[in-house]
């Protein structure tokens, strides 16, 4: 459920005061992962690697209560679920935006991701989940990349996290993500935190 809040009544009142009407309010955090696991549980259970980031990054941003709060057009709301967003390439060519709910249980999170981002690939439609907090996810695959750093528009403050192909090595395989997010939704404690916690997920996945 999506509910409107008085953003001097809540926890974010300072960033709001100080952020809401800056014109370049995201702020970019970059960190590099060990994603052995994720590859490794991918060729295991043949659940696609993107699917699993998704799932761990919902994971990670479930228990850090920064990222239930958006602002959106001026305004503070509060959400209670999440969903992740996947850009889907489609069947013309083009490319499609597909939410995708989060749920604790990886199977029917997995079922849902292929479910929805086919449909999207072959209808040539995007999905959306307005009731959900969502946060958005880039992957591109076709390339290694250090860092990406997302447009801004004041249209879409969501969280997003970016990445590109993750790199073999000897001892462990990496992937350097591009975390972006609203300084009112969060600070950078609460980007740092997460993070932590995207690596955590991973590893215990």
């Amino acid at each position: 459920m999506k509910t409107e809040i008085i953003p001097q009544d809540g926890i974010r009142a300072e960033a709001f005061r100080l952020w809401m009407s800056s014109p370049m309010p995201m702020v970019t955090f970059v960190k590099t992962l060990d994603v052995g696991h994720i590859v490794r549980t991918s060729k295991r259970t043949g659940i696609k690697f993107n699917a699993l980031m998704c799932w761990c990054i919902g994971t990670a941003a479930k228990g850090i209560e920064e990222f239930f709060i958006l602002p959106e057009h001026g305004k503070l709301f509060q959400y209670d679920k999440l969903a992740i967003n996947v850009i889907v390439k489609n069947s013309k060519g083009g490319i499609n935006s597909c939410d995708i709910p989060y749920s604790d249980n990886l199977q029917q999170f997995a079922n849902d991701y292929q479910e929805l981002t086919a449909a999207s690939t072959n209808e040539c439609k995007s999905s959306f989940h307005e009731e959900c907090m969502v946060i958005g996810t880039s992957a591109m695959k076709q390339t290694e990349l250090d860092c990406v750093v997302n447009q801004y528009t004041d249209q879409f403050s969501n969280p997003m996290v970016m990445w590109g192909k993750y790199r073999k090595g000897l001892l462990r395989t990496t992937l350097p993500v591009s975390f972006q997010f609203h300084h009112v939704q969060m600070d950078g404690g609460h980007a740092a935190i997460f993070l932590d916690e995207l690596q955590k997920a991973i590893k215990t996945l």
